[in-house]
């Protein structure tokens, strides 16, 4: 990919070049791009690249694992505030729920949430941000290694089969 992609940068200047008269042709794309903006300019974009063709290559298991914790991680991490929210809008209201303890150590009762926005912002306002983070060490020891494990059957799973997912498809 890395040898092709300078080819692909100029398929992709001809291609979507305003003014016929820019670029005559291939090599005069070459020298162009060469002389105006360097060897560099050659591989713009190379890194996204690189990262979009990995799911379509060869992975060890090993490397099949880091991609699924990472996924894991990353997924965790956006969607635990969520799980937070959900969890006090289910106490909101509850007579017996045990007072919720502010960041200054204070108690007060549990708070009653109109709803998802108003629990977010109640949170956040008493708690401070952090707050919607609270357990998710402990809950990364548990979902991470399932996500990952999870990850790596579907693969392997898919590799036995002969099942191969195409951009076309």
């Amino acid at each position: 990919m890395s040898a092709t992609y300078p080819m692909d940068m100029v398929r992709g200047r001809l291609t979507v070049q305003t003014d016929k008269s820019h670029y005559r042709g291939i090599f005069h794309c070459l020298k162009t791009i060469s002389m105006e903006e360097g060897p560099r300019a050659f591989y713009k974009g190379w890194l996204p690249s690189v990262i979009g063709v990995l799911p379509y290559v060869e992975l060890s298991v090993t490397t099949k694992i880091a991609c699924g914790a990472a996924a894991g991680t990353v997924g965790q991490t956006v969607a635990y505030p969520l799980d937070v929210i959900r969890r006090r809008m289910q106490m909101g209201g509850w007579k017996d729920a045990a007072s919720v303890v502010a960041g200054d150590g204070t108690t007060r009762a549990p708070l009653e949430y109109a709803a998802m926005v108003d629990a977010f912002r109640k949170t956040v306002r008493h708690e401070g941000i952090r707050v919607l983070y609270k357990g998710l060490s402990p809950n990364s020891v548990k979902v991470v290694p399932s996500i990952a494990i999870a990850f790596v059957t579907y693969e392997v799973v898919k590799d036995v089969l002969g099942a191969e997912m195409r951009i076309s498809d």
